[in-house]
């Protein structure tokens, strides 16, 4: 039986272990230990540090993996990088790998291949920033260049906030540095996701985005297909994406980044060499028909994965946050098993009793929903049912969500 190892048992890795066993193969979850899901229902289990490259490889050579490959997180990319490239196995090249995972070295390849994306500087100190401030004009975005999920991230519009958001990604990242980039004016960020095989670029997918603004901080909320835009725009959308695919060395994964819409201009924020999170792949293998998880696994088996649009369903999806850290004290099951008859997929992580933090990034998610329609006012609408029936610390999310 050949054997699929997954780097990471959450709930974005989840779906690909499902999907592996469905396919008849041998599933092994890398994940260092905690409450995952996806360490119940994987064949075997590796404790693990997804990041730990090395003991990962070994453990690979050992097991005799036939491949591997995650999804929604950028942390395990360096180490799958490098287990392609020590086994020979299908999957992100490890030179593009040590780029995608480090926000700085992405920016120089980006302005070396002339790809449109904002003017930014690595800082080791706070001296650093305070003229990288200067030089860019507040407000500005302070990130963290190896982390994910929003993670690190905090605007900048004064020295002082500046000294925190300095401090906040210093304390998320391994790196001796942090990024500070020019904050850009607009109205629309929106997502790119799309896959790239044997040097070919399989499809490219832009997506609208839904965000939520906590602590000075903008994360993605969710995402809707299809994103409508002039032809105009889709072009310079569809070029500057494929600039920063060759500028980072891209090949046989999947693809996802973050692009702001300025007066018709298509901005890369960044780009990472795998699936994106926040229902991605489920909206994606909706919109077109194809199962994007199989895909992903047959690519990293050294199959042929097969993109070929079947549909055109117009869908989106949102996360459940909690606007507090407490308790789930109650579910209403009823409701929620009435209310799924109408969703592609309503999912709550946690059961009754479990512990839940307030939303500071896009981590913190204790849920996701997904509907088959081109309105959000009809998403919204199920939302705010649906929180109405979840209470942590005995108030109802909706509650909550609106204070």
């Amino acid at each position: 039986m050949r054997k699929l190892l997954i780097l990471g048992a959450g709930i974005y890795q989840v779906p690909l272990i499902k999907k592996a066993k469905k396919m008849g193969l041998y599933t092994i979850a890398a994940s260092y230990a905690g409450n995952y899901p996806g360490l119940s229902l994987a064949d075997e289990t590796w404790e693990v540090d997804t990041t730990d490259a090395v003991r990962l490889t070994a453990l690979a050579k050992q097991a005799d993996i036939s491949g591997v490959c995650t999804s929604g997180t950028d942390v395990a990319i360096l180490s799958l990088g490098t287990i392609c490239e020590e086994l020979g196995l299908p999957g992100v090249p490890l030179a593009c790998a040590r780029l995608v995972t480090d926000k700085a070295r992405m920016k120089r390849a980006f302005f070396h291949h002339k790809v449109s994306t904002p003017e930014a500087f690595p800082v080791t100190s706070l001296s650093d920033a305070r003229e990288a401030f200067k030089k860019l004009a507040p407000p500005v975005i302070v990130k963290a260049v190896d982390s994910s999920g929003s993670r690190g991230v905090t605007r900048a519009d004064t020295f002082d906030e500046l000294a925190e958001a300095y401090q906040a990604a210093k304390s998320v990242t391994k790196k001796d540095y942090v990024l500070v980039e020019r904050f850009l004016t607009s109205k629309e960020e929106i997502g790119v996701d799309g896959f790239i095989s044997n040097g070919k670029i399989r499809f490219l997918l832009p997506h609208g985005k839904f965000t939520h603004t906590t602590n000075g901080t903008t994360l993605p909320e969710g995402h809707f297909f299809p994103y409508c835009c002039t032809p105009s725009l889709e072009r310079e959308i569809t070029t500057q994406m494929e600039r920063a695919i060759t500028a980072v060395g891209m090949n046989n994964c999947a693809v996802n980044a973050d692009v702001l819409i300025n007066d018709g201009h298509a901005f890369i924020l960044e780009i990472g060499a795998r699936a994106g999170a926040t229902c991605i792949p489920e909206l994606i293998s909706t919109y077109c028909g194809f199962d994007y998880y199989e895909q992903m696994i047959r690519q990293a088996l050294g199959e042929t994965p097969d993109f070929t649009r079947k549909v055109s369903r117009p869908c989106m999806a949102k996360l459940l946050f909690s606007g507090l850290d407490g308790i789930l004290t109650d579910i209403s099951q009823e409701t929620l098993a009435m209310l799924r008859r109408s969703c592609i997929d309503l999912s709550l992580d946690y059961p009754v009793g479990a512990h839940v933090e307030k939303v500071e990034n896009g981590t913190s998610r204790i849920g996701q929903v997904i509907l088959e329609t081109s309105s959000e006012q009809e998403l919204n609408k199920m939302m705010s049912r649906i929180r109405q029936t979840i209470k942590v610390n005995g108030v109802d999310l909706e509650t909550l969500w609106n204070e």
